[in-house]
C-alpha cells in the first residue's frame, strides 16, 4: 500500500485528542503501534535497514505512539534466532537509527523490553529459566519447549540489573520511553502466575510475592532514567487459565504498581498455553472479533490509579471509539497496522476504514495462534522490504517451514 503523509483530521473523534503522560510527556493522539516481535533482527541481533524501513512506515501512518517489538535484555535468552537485543555489550547506533525511523514522522517511540524465562525452544542455545521448573504446556508437543530450571536468587537480582541496564541505554539511544513486558507467558508473567510460579521464598505463594521482580524492576528502571522517560507496564487482564492469573489480580498489581512512577499500563491477555492475544480464547468476556479484553479493561478501569491501554482485535475506528468510551486511555494495533500501516491517517479522512484478515479456522489453538502470528510476522517483512502487504495470504502458507510442530511454530512466533 502506497505511504500516506499526515492529514488534518476531517473527524473529530477522540481518538486523534493528544495524552499526556503522569510525567509530563505529550502522545500526539490516543492510537498505539502495539507490539509484534518481527524476529528481524541482523547479525549480533541488532537492528538494521529493513526494521528502519518498517518503523518509517509506521510513523508516517498517523499514530501517536509507537511500541517496538520485543527487545530481549539478556543475549542469552531469545524466543528465536531472530531477536534484537540491548545490553551493556550492544552498540548504540543501530538502536539510535532505530528510535529516528519511528519518530520520523512525529510519533513517540517506547522500546518493548523483556525476557522470555520458560518460552523458548527446545532446540535454541543459552538459558531457559522460569520461577519454578515448570515447562510450558501445550499438550503433546510440549517437548518442543526447553526444560527450565528454576532461577536462583543472584539470577533474580541480576534480571533485575539488566532491565534497568536496557532501558537506560534505550534512553541513550533516543527513545521516548520503555514498556516492561509482563504479559503474554513471559518471563515476568511467569513469576506472577500462581501455574507457573510454585516458589515458596520471597518470590512465590502470596501475589505480592509474585509480584515482587515486576516491582524491582519497574523501581530500577524509574531510579535509572529521567523524570520524563516513559516508564510503562504489559500486563494481562487474565491468563484465561483456570486457577492462574485473573482479572483480581490485574488490579492488585495495578495498584502496587501506581506508586512506582509507571506511565501506563497496557492490558491484553494470554500466552501460549491459552493463545487469547490472538483470539483464540472461549472465554466469555472477551469479544471473538475486535476488541478481544474490552470487557475485563472497562473492569479495571473503574477503579485504576493508572492511564489504561487497551490491546487485541482493533481494526475499525468506532471500535477504538468504543474502547475510549469504556474508560481506557489509550487504543493499541497490531495486526492492523501490519497489514495497512496507513489506517489511522486513512481514519481521518474515511471513518469507515477498515482492515479485515479471515478468521484462522483451525481447530488446535496452539496452531491457529502460530499460523495467525505468522501471517502477521509476513506482512511485516514484506513492509521491512519496502514491498506491498499481502493480507489474503492462507495462514497455513504462511507458518514457518522448517517445522511440523505447533510448539516449534509458536516459538518462531512469538507475540510482543
Amino acid at each position: 500500500m502506497p505511504s500516506t503523509a499526515p492529514t488534518s483530521p476531517t473527524t473529530d473523534s477522540p481518538v486523534f485528542a493528544p495524552f499526556t503522560l503522569p510525567h509530563g510527556a505529550v502522545l500526539p493522539n490516543r492510537l498505539a503501534k502495539a507490539a509484534m516481535e518481527e524476529n528481524m533482527a541482523a547479525y549480533g541481533q541488532l537492528p538494521d535497514e529493513a526494521l528502519f524501513r518498517l518503523y518509517r512506515r509506521w510513523s508516517r501512518g498517523g499514530v501517536g505512539l509507537i511500541i517496538t517489538g520485543n527487545v530481549m535484555v539478556h543475549a542469552e535468552a531469545l524466543t528465536g534466532p531472530g531477536g534484537v537485543v540491548l545490553d551493556a555489550r550492544s552498540p548504540l547506533e543501530p538502536f539510535r537509527r532505530w528510535a529516528d525511523a519511528a519518530k520520523s514522522g512525529g510519533a513517540r517511540v517506547w522500546m518493548q523490553i523483556n525476557h522470555p524465562g520458560r518460552q523458548v525452544g527446545a532446540n535454541m542455545p543459552g538459558v531457559a529459566w522460569g520461577p519454578s521448573a515448570v515447562r510450558v504446556d501445550v499438550g503433546k508437543n510440549s517437548g518442543r519447549f526447553a526444560e527450565p530450571v528454576e532461577m536462583t536468587a543472584g539470577q533474580i537480582e541480576e534480571t533485575v540489573t539488566r532491565f534497568a541496564e536496557t532501558a537506560r541505554r534505550a534512553e541513550e539511544a533516543g527513545f521516548d520511553g520503555v514498556e516492561i513486558h509482563a504479559a503474554h507467558g513471559y518471563l515476568l508473567s511467569q513469576f506472577l502466575s500462581p501455574l507457573a510460579n510454585r516458589r515458596t521464598d520471597q518470590w512465590g505463594g502470596t501475589l505480592a510475592n509474585r509480584a515482587r521482580l515486576l516491582l524491582d524492576i519497574v523501581g530500577a528502571v524509574r531510579a535509572t532514567v529521567a523524570p520524563g522517560f516513559a516508564v510503562a507496564v504489559k500486563l494481562n487482564s487474565a491468563d484465561f487459565q483456570r486457577g492462574g492469573f485473573d482479572a483480581d489480580d490485574a488490579a492488585a498489581v495495578i495498584a502496587l504498581l501506581a506508586p512506582l512512577g509507571v506511565d501506563l499500563v497496557e492490558l491484553s491477555g494470554g500466552s501460549y498455553e491459552a493463545p487469547a492475544m490472538t483470539g483464540q480464547s472461549g472465554d466469555e468476556r472477551t469479544r471473538s472479533r475486535e476488541a478481544y479484553f474490552l470487557g475485563l479493561a472497562e473492569e479495571l478501569a473503574a477503579s485504576s490509579p493508572l492511564p489504561l491501554m487497551l490491546t487485541g482485535g482493533v481494526a475499525r475506528l468506532p471500535v477504538a471509539e468504543q474502547v475510549l468510551a469504556g474508560g481506557i486511555d489509550l487504543v493499541g494495533m497490531g495486526s492492523a497496522l501490519a497489514v495497512d500501516p496507513d489506517l489511522p491517517n486513512r481514519w481521518r479522512a474515511d471513518t469507515g476504514a477498515a482492515v479485515e484478515l479471515a478468521p484462522v479456522r483451525i481447530a488446535d489453538k496452539a496452531v491457529a495462534s502460530a499460523a495467525s502470528m505468522a501471517r502477521v510476522r509476513r506482512q511485516l517483512r514484506r513492509l521491512g522490504a519496502g514491498r506491498r502487504t499481502r493480507p489474503g495470504i492462507d495462514p497455513k502458507l504462511a507458518s514457518p517451514r522448517s517445522s511440523g510442530s505447533s510448539a516449534a511454530r509458536c516459538a518462531a512466533t512469538a507475540p510482543g
